[in-house]
């Protein structure tokens, strides 16, 4: 077998791979024994199919795919052997001639490689780097302090409606007739709203209920009857409102502060005031984090200068993909995807050369923070450990899961290795000026 190297194009290389009847007849008789053992042949009995009619049926084909896996087998032991580093995949070369299984013995077979690109960064002090830290605005902590008297508040009688309240109904039709339906005016948009502010109790009107819910789920709820019966509901009633109810925040007083922290943590509204600046901090920590890391990747991306060879890695992406994608498609998302593609590279590098690890119990701590988040989402702000526990074991089963929490605590280790290496400021950012910096990143 003989090997060859040659330059295609800059980052590019051919390899060539001479492949004679010797390298791939062992593999190929063996294949042939093991079809004539499983061969089901009308006529033969199993396991007695004459050799001669399996090679005449089977050998041109396994003399293929045992040339081509010969081949392919030997790529990978030269490249190692040789130390070449290569991204992406092994892919057949374009320049990949025919080939005569009928009468020849021996093959070409061309593939080609992309050839990493040098990474060869030095990072000191005078790199400068800005993490930019959003100010907490009194508008800001206005909304957040309501959102979070909000899972204590409830709904309090009001005398007309003025915005979002919760209306309570008599609906009637002739032949149906709902004493208690609830109108929902928080899930209706402005101008949908706009009929009944200012509308008080006793005031009757006449709808169509397709009209003011598109939802057959919504109107069998306003009804009180299953989704299949609606069709022979009459849609037309009169409307009657019975009550306006409003949802009201608590008063924050020791009542209040009893119930939303038990642990006693909270006891006045300074201390209150206190609490929400540091959680608003804490979800503002994230953002910023983000932020500070799509600026790491930047400010990397640029520095390295990678010379990826792009057109190579075009063609590895549609030989992957196996004709799923044009080359038209991937051109258009290729400037995204280069992006990323240098980027891991370039935190690969950094892993490698500063022997980085994520440990087990780091991604279970992960895990647990993530699932701690879900059950906050769904109002179990407190949820049990053992609970929690449980979620975060199921996330980590799912490869998928797993492989990007890794993935994050990974880039979390290489953004903090970069950080440490440079000099970062922080400057304080309103939060327009801070979405404006992250539109332009």
């Amino acid at each position: 077998m003989e090997i060859t190297r040659v330059q295609k194009e800059q980052g590019v290389s051919l390899l060539k791979v001479v492949v004679g009847e010797a390298d791939y007849k062992e593999a190929v008789e063996k294949m042939l024994h093991d079809y004539k053992r499983k061969a089901n042949i009308p006529g033969f009995r199993p396991g007695m199919v004459p050799m001669g009619i399996v090679r005449k049926m089977y050998g041109k084909g396994i003399v293929a795919e045992q040339s081509y896996r010969t081949a392919s087998n030997a790529v990978f032991e030269y490249l190692q052997k040789e130390q070449i580093d290569y991204i992406g995949d092994v892919i057949p070369a374009e320049e990949q001639g025919a080939f005569d299984f009928d009468n020849n013995t021996e093959f070409e077979f061309m593939f080609e490689i992309g050839e990493a690109p040098k990474y060869d960064v030095t990072l000191s002090t005078k790199d400068k780097l800005v993490y930019n830290k959003i100010k907490i605005s009194k508008e800001m902590h206005k909304n957040f302090l309501d959102n979070f008297l909000r899972r204590f508040g409830k709904l309090v009688e009001v005398d007309k409606v003025k915005k979002d309240e919760a209306l309570t109904v008599t609906l009637d039709n002739g032949e149906l007739r709902v004493e208690d339906a609830y109108v929902g005016l928080i899930s209706m948009s402005d101008e949908e709203r706009k009929p009944w502010i200012g509308k008080k109790v006793g005031y009757k009107t006449t709808i169509n209920i397709n009209e003011m819910y598109s939802s057959p789920a919504q109107r069998a709820a306003m009804l009180h009857v299953k989704e299949e019966e609606l069709a022979s509901i009459k849609p037309e009633f009169e409307l009657e409102i019975t009550m306006i109810r409003q949802f009201a925040n608590p008063e924050i007083n020791e009542e209040f502060f009893k119930t939303a922290f038990p642990e006693g943590n909270v006891t006045d509204k300074e201390g209150l005031d206190a609490y929400i600046d540091a959680q608003i901090e804490g979800e503002m920590v994230r953002e910023c984090d983000y932020m500070f890391a799509a600026t790491v990747r930047n400010f990397m991306l640029e520095k390295a200068n990678l010379a990826m060879p792009t057109e190579f890695l075009k063609r590895w992406l549609y030989t992957i993909n196996e004709g799923k994608f044009t080359m038209e498609d991937i051109e258009k998302d290729f400037d995204g995807f280069i992006k990323m593609f240098s980027w891991n590279y370039i935190q690969r590098q950094i892993i490698t050369a500063e022997q980085i690890t994520v440990t087990e119990e780091e991604a279970t701590a992960e895990a647990k923070d993530l699932a701690a988040m879900q059950f906050a989402q769904y109002g179990m702000p407190n949820a049990p450990e053992e609970m929690v526990a449980s979620f975060a074991k199921n996330i980590l089963e799912n490869k998928e899961q797993k492989n990007h929490i890794y993935e994050k605590l990974y880039e979390q280790k290489v953004i903090a290795s970069i950080r440490s290496k440079v000099k970062v400021t922080e400057k304080a950012v309103s939060a327009d000026e801070f979405a404006e910096i992250a539109r332009n990143l």
